[in-house]
């Protein structure tokens, strides 16, 4: 009897090289946008990502298991907050560290220049931090969300564990992992044709960086500003930006280019053949119009351009 053959397109899911070259796409999408349309979504994702972060630290106030089963308690946190990244994929927000990804290969890619990459960088990491600061200041710390002694004295405990207590190349090590995980949940999110595939895609991996411990630089704009504003000891801005934005940014910008951008452009896109998705290819979709528009932005090329050919 010969062996069956399983149809991956009947299951509603895009094979690994198909997903490569979709998060491309996405790149160069992402890349074009308005500045001021990428800072309103920035600001988007960093509400949806914080509201994730607050159910995560709601979810671990429970003196008796942090005492007696620590890891327990962090590994059922951690079941709940990949629902901020799930809100952020699906209504199409810009993460910051999801970003690393989709860009950096869409410039691997020839489709999108190195400079409205860093533009867009820039630009999703202060909205990013602007949705965060206004989730933590006004709906969880004027709101009062976390003022009962308990959830306070979890918050200070939290963030001093995070923030002050490790040294510098620590954060920026676990950052590294971070995102490597979070965008290879994006890459597995974009693999699924339909909701709930997206979905498993994206949970397992933030679950997992969320249960060892790992730092997400986004996340942490709601986590350490929230223990700042909830009065925690020896943990000023300054510490935060030294210790906690650089060392966390810097990592994350590795894992999720280098770990994750390059090593699968290599494996899928560089010095291969052109990638139809839905029997479409890349220079079916895109028109070949002039690199740079009339506000300097540099525009998208053909599949053929970008992969040398003329």
């Amino acid at each position: 009897m010969p062996n069956p053959v399983i149809n991956l397109a009947g299951l509603g899911t895009y094979t690994p090289v198909e997903a490569i070259e979709l998060a491309s796409r996405a790149g160069v999408k992402k890349g074009n946008m308005r500045l001021d349309k990428i800072f309103l979504s920035s600001v988007s994702a960093g509400c949806l990502l914080s509201f994730g972060a607050a159910v995560s630290l709601s979810t671990t106030t429970a003196p008796w298991f942090q005492e007696n089963a620590p890891g327990l308690i962090r590994t059922i946190s951690a079941l709940v907050f990949p629902l901020g990244l799930v809100l952020i994929v699906l209504t199409g927000a810009e993460l910051f560290t999801g970003n690393n990804l989709f860009t950096t290969i869409a410039v691997l890619h020839g489709r999108l220049s190195l400079g409205r990459m860093l533009v867009h960088w820039v630009v999703c990491f202060l909205g990013n931090l602007a949705g965060s600061l206004f989730v933590m200041a006004i709906i969880c710390g004027y709101g009062g969300v976390f003022d009962s002694p308990p959830y306070k004295a979890l918050v200070i405990k939290f963030v001093t564990a995070k923030q002050v207590d490790p040294q510098w190349h620590q954060i920026f090590l676990r950052a590294i992992g971070c995102n490597w995980l979070v965008c290879l949940a994006l890459y597995l999110g974009m693999q699924g044709k339909d909701l709930s595939s997206k979905i498993a895609g994206i949970w397992w991996p933030i679950f997992a960086f969320v249960a060892i411990g790992l730092d997400h630089v986004v996340a942490n704009m709601f986590f350490i500003p929230l223990g700042i504003f909830l009065g925690t000891p020896n943990l000023t801005v300054g510490l935060y930006i030294w210790k906690g934005i650089i060392p966390a940014g810097i990592g994350n910008i590795i894992g999720g280019a280098l770990f994750c951008a390059v090593y699968y452009y290599y494996m899928f896109i560089f010095q291969e053949s052109d990638i139809p998705v839905d029997g479409a290819y890349y220079e079916d979709i895109v028109p070949p119009v002039p690199r740079h528009s009339r506000h300097g932005a540099m525009w998208p090329r053909p599949m053929a351009q970008a992969n040398g050919q003329v």
